[in-house]
């Protein structure tokens, strides 16, 4: 199995002054995807020349009152799988639960021991549905 980081999310409430403190550290924006009917947006930025190494800042328009005040916008690391069914049912016989199977053959969600949010995604197109993955139900919060 090979397994191949992503990118690591973190919420933020003002979208301009967060561009501008990681501009300060070096970072521009590589991507951009804005959701009108979810009402967020989506800014993956990197330094030059490490484009394959972004941090996804995920601002929701209308306000995110799930921020505490303390400055841990923490969201969740991603990586992706060359089998998401392979990787699950792997991290599943070694005691982690899968908190949002991978019904759709594309994304699943477990938390590490430290309580880390770890986003799975299928590598390339999804896969089929599969039992015994496609009827679980989310376990706790992701």
């Amino acid at each position: 199995m090979t397994i191949r980081y992503l990118h690591t999310m973190v919420r933020v409430k003002d979208l301009e002054k967060s561009m501008a403190f990681y501009a300060l550290l070096g970072l521009r924006e590589i991507r951009r995807m804005d959701n009108e009917d979810g009402r967020f947006s989506l800014i993956f930025m990197a330094p030059e020349g490490q484009e394959e190494c972004p941090i996804e800042l995920t601002y929701n328009w209308d306000g995110d009152d799930k921020l505490p005040d303390d400055s841990r916008h923490f969201g969740h690391l991603a990586y992706s799988v060359d089998n998401i069914y392979e990787m699950c049912a792997h991290l599943q016989a070694n005691g982690v639960t899968i908190n949002r199977p991978p019904r759709d053959g594309r994304m699943a969600f477990v938390r590490s021991p430290d309580n880390i949010s770890v986003e799975l995604l299928q590598d390339g197109e999804a896969l089929a549905p599969a039992e015994p993955w496609a009827s679980m139900e989310n376990t706790g919060s992701w």
